[in-house]
């Protein structure tokens, strides 16, 4: 029979906050087809079922309040009540399946894995998608980041093994919470160009002529608006390129705390009348939208790994990248399937915003190379690197008998 484990998250399909609940879905669904018995503890049991098999994952949800989104001390509030809950519930659901492995998500679910882990005597796994630290680039002394951040150093070290996304992630947790490197494992995330596909049919024509004449290149923002994103100094780049490309459009997709500045910087910049702020969008205008678009701008400052470069190159757009952070791991530095500028550089940024939308020649070169580079990340591979991560350490864990096994 093959392992048994359970995944805690705070966002499963169909709540989706961002990132983390497609990564966890893709990996659950993966581990499934290399064997694994996957139960995953998450929240939504009031608008879906409380269990649920779906696609062979054994989904069990917890009935959760909506959280608070603009008072982050209540949110921390509503954490650690979600944390409860899922604690409780894990705690049932081990007296019916004894598992072999507590695999969890960030800190918005470690109090409720670490107290699993304690009750079935069993590894705990930890992946690290980010980092209070790195989001808010070390200014952690101040609650609530200083909350947060005594979460995640807690949460790696008390961790049997901890998974990151890059080997960027995996020195950053060796170094910020001093982890040995021994006990952290590189996990590239996947990508599978079939989710890029629309379900229903989009007019790509009319989706472009919403935001460009036909003459005109379109620039794609895509992501969190928030600071460490970087969309700032893409913004402060444009005028430039404006001055010497002409005929120009950007639109920016995505929702954040940023809002209001980045919407002001345009104002100032007089780049209102060039571009669009459409705010969160369903994924098929989104994967429509890399159809459509000249060119993804990824600017940020600090970025783990960098899914949407792989989507918009997966979507056959153009990408550049900075030159930083997991980026660099998925966008190679020698000039293939996309390019690089100097971070944190608005000019350098400008530059090769101007190269990338004036050479025909490279562009259909990058383009061509880009889409054989995302084969490389591929979620069933993904999947059997995890999976060896689970035999490693049942392999070595002691035998004990759950707490809750007669």
């Amino acid at each position: 029979m093959g392992r048994r484990v359970l995944i805690l998250s705070w966002e499963y399909p169909p709540i989706v906050e961002g990132g983390l609940s497609r990564h966890v879905r893709k990996l659950a669904d993966g581990l499934v087809s290399q064997g694994v018995e996957v139960h995953v503890l998450t929240r939504g049991g009031r608008h879906r079922p409380l269990e649920e098999n779906r696609h062979g994952v054994m989904i069990h949800r917890v009935a959760e309040p909506d959280f608070p989104k603009d008072d982050l001390d209540a949110f921390i509030a509503w954490v650690e009540g979600m944390n409860r809950d899922l604690a409780v519930a894990g705690e049932r659901l081990g007296e019916r399946v004894e598992f072999d492995v507590v695999h969890s998500h960030d800190w918005l679910v470690a109090p409720a894995a670490e107290q699993l882990k304690e009750h079935f005597g069993r590894p705990w796994v930890v992946t690290v998608h980010a980092t209070e630290h790195g989001r808010h680039q070390g200014w952690v002394r101040k609650h609530p980041q200083s909350y947060i951040h005594r979460v995640e150093r807690h949460m790696v070290r008390t961790a049997d093994r901890v998974i990151t996304c890059s080997d960027f992630m995996r020195g950053h947790v060796n170094q910020v919470f001093r982890v040995a490197k021994r006990k952290i494992t590189t996990i590239p995330n996947g990508i599978d160009p079939l989710d890029l596909e629309p379900i229903e049919a989009v007019d790509l024509d009319e989706l472009r002529a919403r935001f460009a004449e036909p003459e005109e290149k379109l620039i794609l923002l895509v992501g969190r608006l928030v600071y460490e994103k970087g969309f700032h100094l893409a913004l402060e780049a444009l005028p430039q390129v404006v001055r010497r490309v002409g005929n120009l459009r950007f639109v920016v997709c995505g929702a954040g705390t940023a809002e209001a500045d980045l919407k002001e910087q345009a104002r100032k910049l007089r780049l209102t009348k060039r571009g669009a702020f459409i705010g969160w969008t369903g994924d098929d205008t989104l994967h429509s939208l890399y159809r459509v678009a000249d060119l993804c701008v990824i600017p940020s400052i600090y970025e783990p790994f960098g899914l949407v470069a792989l989507e918009a190159m997966a979507s056959g757009c153009l990408c550049l990248v900075a030159d930083t952070g997991g980026l660099r791991e998925v966008v190679p530095g020698d000039g293939t399937a996309g390019l690089r500028f100097r971070a944190r550089d608005p000019r350098s940024l400008g530059r090769m915003i101007e190269k990338m939308l004036t050479d025909e020649e490279l562009r259909r070169r990058l383009v061509a190379e880009a889409r054989e580079h995302v084969l490389k990340f591929d979620w069933t591979e993904v999947a059997v690197e995890t999976a060896q991560v689970y035999k490693e350490l049942v392999a070595a864990a002691p035998v004990q008998p759950s707490v809750t096994s007669s």
